[in-house]
């Protein structure tokens, strides 16, 4: 078995005094694609959070190849290896393409890193490199979510959170979105996903968590989640 990159033990966290994340555990497998769904409200995008230093670790653990995270800044986890593309994409729109692209490598300061890995970035995402001088606030959606990517990896980093990828894109375009992590898969890269719709990870994840209020109710294999009917219907509504 590979080892764990991420190893998340016991995590309780939450905003203000209320807990929304109650005893999380997973680890994540250097080279995988693991998978998180659930409910809206739930937990996913917190626990994203708390990966990434944004909110505190009230309880538990979260280690990086073994590496401490809680109790890092939100900059220092950057550092330390962990890409997180938020949903939404929080770009810049009135900067460019190329230059939101530049702010995802704020921590770097060799230039000839900074050049090979937007030269990567634009192999892996094309159009990228087609819209380098376009502003941000022009773009479609699904080319907004490109950019938040390739943002993303021109951090460099060990592990990259993704959350939601497809939320509010056409059928079209989460199918071109999902190639792009599919080849981010295949290159190699470690990737803990959130998503809603566990079909849309059924032939691409090498495990899936459900989780619901705050809690992991089931971890297995991606079809094996889609073949229990009764959990489909009771946690994501069929």
């Amino acid at each position: 078995m590979a080892e764990a990159a991420l190893a998340i033990e016991g995590l309780v966290t939450g905003y203000d005094r209320r807990d929304v994340l109650t005893g999380i555990s997973l680890d994540l497998p250097d080279g995988a694609l693991v998978t998180v769904v659930g409910p809206n409200g739930h937990g996913k995008t917190t626990l994203l959070r708390a990966i990434s230093g944004l909110l505190p670790t009230r309880r538990g653990s979260i280690r990086l190849f073994g590496k401490k995270l809680a109790g890092l800044a939100p900059h220092q986890v950057a550092a330390a290896g962990i890409v997180h593309v938020p949903q939404g994409d929080l770009l810049f729109p009135q900067m460019s393409v190329h230059e939101n692209l530049l702010m995802g490598a704020y921590l770097e300061n060799n230039q000839a890193v900074i050049r090979r890995r937007l030269e990567e970035v634009e192999a892996l995402l094309p159009k990228l490199a087609e819209r380098r001088d376009q502003l941000a606030s022009s773009l479609s959606g699904g080319e907004r979510r490109m950019v938040g990517i390739g943002r993303g990896l021109m951090m460099g980093g060990q592990v990259m959170l993704i959350d939601e990828p497809s939320l509010g894109l056409a059928p079209i375009i989460i199918e071109q979105v999902y190639e792009v992590i599919a080849r981010l898969k295949a290159s190699g890269r470690t990737i803990l996903l959130v998503e809603e719709n566990p079909a849309r990870v059924a032939d691409l994840a090498d495990a899936i968590h459900l989780l619901d209020n705050g809690r992991i109710v089931w971890s297995g294999p991606p079809h094996d989640l889609l073949e229990r009917d009764e959990l489909l219907e009771t946690y994501l509504g069929g």
